[in-house]
């Protein structure tokens, strides 16, 4: 069975950037119920999940039985997503990233700043559902890229480190149709050290 993480801070720690109600609700309910349905779509499929985790199975989309591919696709990558995102966020975040990290990172986008404005820009701009992601690919060079619902870089062979939701669920009780403000907040919280060990540590 595949569970939701255990939340690695309390319910109103990230105020005021993100309210207690919203932590709960999306921890206590949008996340819960990913993690049931996607248990209850693979019951019977033992033999498929057996020693596989969520991050292998959401990576290999094609080998996922037929009948049950788009519901795995669907609630695993709500459960993959929601546990990357409440992972990455504490009320003590580490403010900016160093080593290989950084070095990639100015690499890439010149500065900590210009791939922020990056990964916001991808999330503000996301139509509907879904979330902003930093993801590296297997030589780790950096990317941004943005995925509609509950969708996963992990299908086109990247590994994200860092997202952001911007599912309504993820902040409308404070913020209401600001996404860009709940956006630009949400920076306050986001701990570089939790994202520096998954680039150079995660592996699926």
């Amino acid at each position: 069975m595949f569970n939701k993480i255990d939340l690695p801070y309390a319910y109103d720690a990230l105020e005021p950037y993100i309210d207690k109600e919203t932590i709960n609700i999306h921890y206590n309910k949008h996340l819960q119920t990913y993690v049931t349905n996607l248990n209850k779509i693979l019951e019977g499929h033992e033999d498929f999940t057996n020693g596989k985790s969520l991050g292998r199975i959401l990576s290999d989309t094609e080998s996922i039985p037929e009948g049950i591919r788009q519901g795995v696709i669907n609630q695993g990558g709500g459960v993959f997503n929601h546990n990357l995102y409440f992972s990455v966020l504490s009320p003590t975040p580490k403010k900016a990233p160093e080593g290989e990290l950084l070095d990639e990172i100015n690499k890439t986008f010149g500065n900590l700043e210009n791939l922020k404005t990056e990964i916001s820009n991808a999330a503000i701009g996301q139509f509907g559902s879904g979330y902003g992601f930093l993801v590296k690919d297997k030589d780790g060079k950096l990317s941004v890229t943005s995925v509609l619902n509950q969708n996963n870089p992990l299908s086109n062979g990247f590994i994200p480190i860092l997202c952001i939701d911007v599912w309504e669920h993820a902040y409308y009780l404070k913020y209401q149709n600001l996404r860009a403000d709940y956006v630009k907040n949400i920076w306050n919280v986001i701990d570089w050290g939790k994202v520096e060990g998954l680039y150079m540590n995660f592996s699926i």
